[in-house]
């Protein structure tokens, strides 16, 4: 099996890392102890936000947004096409129907103006969303504030699923603080900006929603004997209110997250300094750069180029093959969701969001990540030259 001498992302893991994790080896709490409420808190100051819920991982923090907002069986999500399959999925474990509306060719995110079309038209049919999900695609929020002065006219709930994007501003407010998105989901993935090894969360400033969230991930139960429906037998007395999920995270998990928090900023501070220096790098290849929103810090998970096929004479998959042999393992984020087969099934086709398929079919991510050095930069731009001039 071939080892990539360049990965398209890694994880930075230090000795201060290692020793977090062994000291909660060494405490009596491995799971549901205090160093998840540690790390929640950690991360609901960092982005100023009121409530954080730990869980095992961002699919699972999707899920329990959707359902803390109601979503259910016969309601609407909408999303990207251009995302991971999580921010569709989460809609469909809830019972809803899930669509898409497809991205701004500049940002790849979800085009505020073509939500605001279909919005209009889905009024009129009376089948307006319950939920979008927006998501910050490669580190950069979407024109948020647009979308929440939609969400509040047309009434649904809008999450931000910011899985690449901690550490990330909008507007000059860190990415989590409620401002627009009534939740936000992290992701802390190893190839994300900090990791916790497996491991998601959601940020709200809505205490309803940070209180069923907590139960949810926890299988529906409370301890808490203001909430029960009986009387309260004592300290070992709970009760389960609702039909919940083992979504807790561990306190392993936790510490290796709350130790990585130490780091963030400058996590960050190297991946926009990689990125810029891809930017220059690369000014005269026939590519299409990642373009930054006016107000969007991005956090840089990702650093993806189009392909100006017109201009080589390789194919999208020749460059991606040769690259990949040259040890370098470049990725493709994403495939387009509509056209998986789970959701063709459901009747989406191709042609239903053409930007995003045109995208898909230009695009490829190039190593990002902090541990990336200034030679092993310099090797991808030189193989890529190879390929492409």
């Amino acid at each position: 099996m071939l080892t990539y001498q360049i990965p398209y992302g890694c994880q930075s893991i230090e000795q201060a890392d290692i020793d977090a994790v062994v000291q909660v080896l060494q405490s009596p709490w491995l799971t549901q102890g205090p160093t998840i409420a540690r790390f929640e808190s950690a991360i609901a100051e960092h982005c100023q936000a009121d409530f954080a819920v730990a869980v095992c991982n961002a699919t699972a923090a999707l899920h329990i947004a959707c359902l803390a907002a109601g979503l259910g069986l016969g309601d609407r999500l909408w999303t990207s096409p251009n995302t991971f399959v999580a921010s569709a999925n989460c809609g469909r474990y809830c019972g809803a129907e899930v669509d898409f509306v497809d991205i701004d060719p500049l940002t790849l995110n979800l085009d505020a103006r073509l939500l605001a079309a279909k919005l209009e038209v889905a009024e009129a049919a009376g089948q307006l969303p319950k939920v979008v999900v927006a998501v910050a695609f490669a580190g950069q929020s979407c024109d948020m504030r647009t979308l929440a002065a939609l969400a509040e006219r047309y009434a649904f709930t809008l999450i931000e699923d910011a899985s690449h994007a901690v550490g990330a501003s909008y507007l000059g407010r860190p990415v989590g603080c409620g401002e627009f998105a009534a939740m936000t989901i992290f992701s802390f993935h190893p190839v994300k900006i900090i990791t916790s090894a497996e491991g998601g969360m959601v940020l709200t400033n809505r205490p309803e929603l940070a209180e069923r969230m907590r139960r949810l991930r926890s299988h529906g139960i409370t301890g808490d004997p203001a909430q029960m429906e009986v009387p309260d037998h004592g300290l070992w007395y709970y009760q389960q209110l609702e039909l919940g999920f083992n979504y807790r995270m561990t306190d392993l998990h936790a510490a290796l997250g709350l130790s990585q928090m130490a780091r963030l900023d400058s996590f960050v501070a190297k991946r926009r300094q990689l990125a810029a220096r891809y930017d220059r790098l690369l000014a005269d290849f026939p590519l299409v750069l990642p373009v930054a929103q006016a107000g969007a810090e991005s956090a840089w998970h990702l650093y993806v180029v189009r392909l100006r096929l017109n201009e080589i004479s390789v194919t999208q998959r020749e460059v991606f093959d040769t690259l990949r042999a040259a040890g370098i393992g470049v990725n493709l984020h994403y495939i387009p969701v509509h056209l998986q087969p789970y959701y063709r099934g459901l009747g989406f086709e191709e042609g239903d969001f053409p930007e995003a398929e045109r995208y898909f079919s230009e695009a490829i991510s190039l190593p990002l990540f902090p541990l990336l050095s200034d030679e092993q930069q310099d090797y991808v731009v030189e193989q890529l030259r190879n390929i492409v001039a």
